[in-house]
């Protein structure tokens, strides 16, 4: 594999919607930011990706540097054949999720279903041969992990695609992920999941729930929140990106790929996909998240299942910082932006100035070396202030919620506190909450849930014997901890 190929002929390129010509010949954005200096023959090749597919090495490669800066997005070609792919599904009872599971499937595709030591086992191979799946039972449950690699091990196609049994997936799902295979660099594409809209206790879709009754409190923020949703936009997939990891409940993957790096690490019962994805990352293959294509996902509808789902996912932590800690810090700040909010939570007018001004010196300095116009420092500084904000909010109402609640009962501290603990929940119930739970009422599941999670992630960190999942870290530190790792 040559990791500078370019993007293949006939892909289209789309520009990120943070990317922005501060200059003709510079461009800036992408996650995390960065300034991209085009010289005039790149000018004229990136007038040209913007009206045509790419026809030349040198449109290709312009688009691989845009692609991997996060700049740009590719569009590929839409497949006009059949894709080579075997589909294999995990599972570990629930029959009626697989049938619905295996009904939206069709029979397009080899479909394996593996069950992995299900109780249920003659309802499950029961759906799987009404359904004309291939069944291949455990005869003791290893995880999702293990049940995927036990599936992966058995398919003879170029590609496969990995689905959960209780998610359903659209028609094309597979054809719009297995086209960006057709660019040998990428190694994985995975769909948007979003969360399904769900009956009172019945883990059903509404057209199937044998209830007119109105879903629960539980289900309605779970549909709202939507925890494997990875969001709306598109995106390159890397560590302490904008889509830093994809769920492995849906993706399309190169067979060959995914056992050259050894398949899922069955040792791992949560965060198994988190650790392939880094891996493969690693390795230099690229991941395409692609929202274009979509998954709908069921989530659970009750408290006390979905909080104990939580709090398993954050057990995932300390193992995973053991395998990849360069990817694991949970908060990266950057120093002005974090004085500035340092300052606001002490209510210290002093430090909020230092921070304020120290982020638009900054700004400005760095606009200055890479020598682009100024004007928008204000702005970009900003922005980097409100963004370390909300994402200290983020640790802080996972990782330090005790601290907050004592924080709360000075009056001097409360109302930047409240804010920092309202604000992630509230820009959340803004961009999917609204119309399925009140402001009020999603705020409290979210902070309940960020707590749980966060419980769960001090737990997994205990059991390693590892606080790299607990500790903050400068950008610099975090940004040649990436480089050093690929």
């Amino acid at each position: 594999m040559t990791p500078t190929a370019p993007v293949p002929n006939g892909f289209r390129v789309a520009l990120d919607p943070t990317a922005r010509r501060l200059a003709p010949d510079v461009l800036f954005g992408g996650v995390p930011a960065r300034v991209i200096r085009l010289s005039e023959a790149g000018q004229a090749v990136l007038a040209t990706l913007n009206a045509a597919p790419i026809a030349s090495r040198a449109a290709g490669m312009l688009a691989r540097r845009l692609t991997d800066a996060g700049l740009a997005h590719p569009r590929p070609t839409e497949l006009t054949q059949r894709p080579d792919v075997t589909v294999v599904i995990p599972v570990h009872d629930r029959p009626r999720e697989l049938d619905r599971c295996l009904g939206a499937l069709g029979a397009s595709h080899p479909i394996v279903v593996v069950d992995d030591a299900s109780r249920e086992a003659e309802a499950i191979a029961k759906v799987a041969a009404e359904h004309g799946a291939r069944l291949i039972r455990r005869a003791s449950n290893g995880g999702p992990g293990a049940a995927r690699n036990t599936g992966l091990d058995v398919v003879t196609t170029e590609l496969v695609a990995m689905i959960d049994s209780d998610c359903v997936p659209t028609a094309g799902w597979i054809g719009a992920l297995a086209a960006h295979l057709v660019d040998p660099l990428v190694a994985v594409a995975a769909p948007r999941i979003a969360a399904a809209e769900v009956g009172p206790c019945s883990g059903r879709p509404r057209n199937e729930a044998v209830s007119r009754q109105r879903p629960g409190y539980a289900a309605r923020y779970a549909t709202a929140r939507g925890i494997l949703d990875l969001g709306a936009v598109e995106a390159r997939v890397q560590p302490l990106g904008r889509v830093a990891f994809v769920p492995s409940a849906a993706f399309v993957a190169r067979t060959a790929v995914l056992r050259e790096h050894g398949g899922f690490d069955a040792g791992l019962r949560t965060g198994e996909d988190v650790d392939l994805i880094w891996r493969l990352h690693k390795a230099g293959h690229r991941i395409r998240y692609d929202t274009r294509a979509t998954v709908t996902h069921h989530e659970p509808d009750q408290w006390r299942v979905l909080l104990r789902r939580r709090f398993r996912y954050g057990t995932s932590a300390g193992a995973l910082a053991r395998r990849h800690p360069e990817a694991m810090p949970p908060l990266v700040l950057n120093p002005w932006p974090a004085a500035a909010v340092a300052g606001a939570i002490a209510a210290s007018p002093a430090v909020i100035v230092a921070g304020v001004v120290g982020s638009y010196v900054q700004t400005k300095r760095a606009l200055r070396k890479a020598e682009v116009p100024t004007a928008q420092a204000t702005r970009m500084a900003a922005a980097g202030i409100v963004q370390t904000w909300l994402a200290s909010g983020r640790y802080a109402a996972q990782l330090g919620f005790p601290l907050l609640l004592a924080a709360l009962l000075r009056r001097r501290t409360r109302p930047a506190v409240a804010a920092l603990l309202l604000g992630p929940a509230l820009i959340n119930w803004w961009r999917g909450g609204r119309g399925r739970l009140d402001p009020f009422r999603f705020t409290a599941a979210h902070l309940v849930d960020d707590a749980v999670y966060g419980a769960g992630v001090w737990a997994g960190a205990i059991s390693e014997r590892t606080s790299i999942p607990l500790t903050p870290v400068g950008t610099r530190r975090a940004r040649k901890a990436l480089q050093q790792h690929g």
